[in-house]
């Protein structure tokens, strides 16, 4: 089934999984305080083509692994990465700091962008162009305001 990606769905999962329990603890707990609907909308297209291509790989815009290496490593730095995003859920839980913010923000990105540069998926790592950088500044003048 080169079409899913098993392992882009489990980190999927993983990401999500701090997100859900933070809803559902802190139902007041995000606010949009800073309005930009041109850069929200990116942000959403970037969102949910990344949550997409992470885990369906679409045929002529995905080349898979350059090599055994290649996967491993993707593996191992998205594992990393995701222990790192966990951690700082569960240390920054109820705090609102520009390093919790960041942090939250940066290493999805950075997920998303490495996943699809290794995996050499196109569409991917667009969507990771355009949801990074906005993802990391609504987070970051959400905090600041």
């Amino acid at each position: 089934m080169e079409w899913f990606n098993v392992f882009g769905i489990f980190f999927m999962v993983m990401i999500m999984i701090p997100n859900i329990v933070y809803a559902l603890k802190c139902k007041d707990g995000f606010e949009n305080n800073w309005n930009n609907k041109i850069v929200e909308t990116i942000e959403q297209i970037g969102r949910f083509g990344c949550f997409g291509f992470m885990i369906i790989n679409i045929p002529g815009t995905w080349f898979g692994w350059w090599s055994d290496e290649a996967f491993a490593l993707y593996l191992i730095v998205n594992v990393l990465l995701i222990i790192c995003y966990c951690g700082i859920w569960i240390i920054c839980f109820r705090k609102n700091t520009v390093f919790k913010a960041l942090a939250l923000s940066i290493i999805p990105s950075v997920i998303f962008l490495f996943s699809g540069v290794m995996s050499r998926s196109v569409l991917l790592i667009i969507s990771s162009i355009l949801f990074a950088p906005a993802h990391i500044t609504i987070s970051y003048k959400n905090v600041r305001k």
